[in-house]
């Protein structure tokens, strides 16, 4: 794990905390949720691999960085992941209904993953 993937973990916001107490330990739907997950270059906040989901966190923040966010998910979505993104407020207002949300992502099937290039590696 990276230093900045374990800084990450250690200052969480109250949101990605209070997901992390339900998506723990395969608590919902038994599925294997890992924290400030590395996908090459990215930092995601959760990921599911055996689903092949992404879920983001987002804050007030990225209704500036839009344009950056929107690149993120077409690469993470070129690695053969579902990029699912809910509002800091609708995870600490609206908990069970994200948590129904993430749980049907996750028992969708897996996008397939495109081509590689050559020289891409796995991940």
């Amino acid at each position: 794990m990276s230093l900045k993937a374990r800084s990450l973990r250690y200052n969480q916001t109250d949101a990605e905390r209070r997901l992390w107490r339900h998506l723990r330990d395969r608590r919902l739907g038994g599925f294997k949720i890992r924290r400030q997950f590395t996908v090459a270059h990215y930092i995601v906040d959760f990921a599911c691999p055996q689903a092949r989901v992404v879920i983001e966190i987002d804050g007030g923040q990225h209704t500036i960085n839009e344009e950056r966010d929107g690149e993120r998910t077409r690469f993470l979505e070129g690695r053969g992941y579902r990029v699912v993104r809910y509002w800091n407020n609708d995870v600490l207002l609206k908990t069970n209904e994200v948590l129904e949300a993430i749980l049907s992502e996750l028992e969708r099937p897996s996008p397939q993953p495109s081509p590689r290039k050559r020289g891409e590696g796995i991940n």
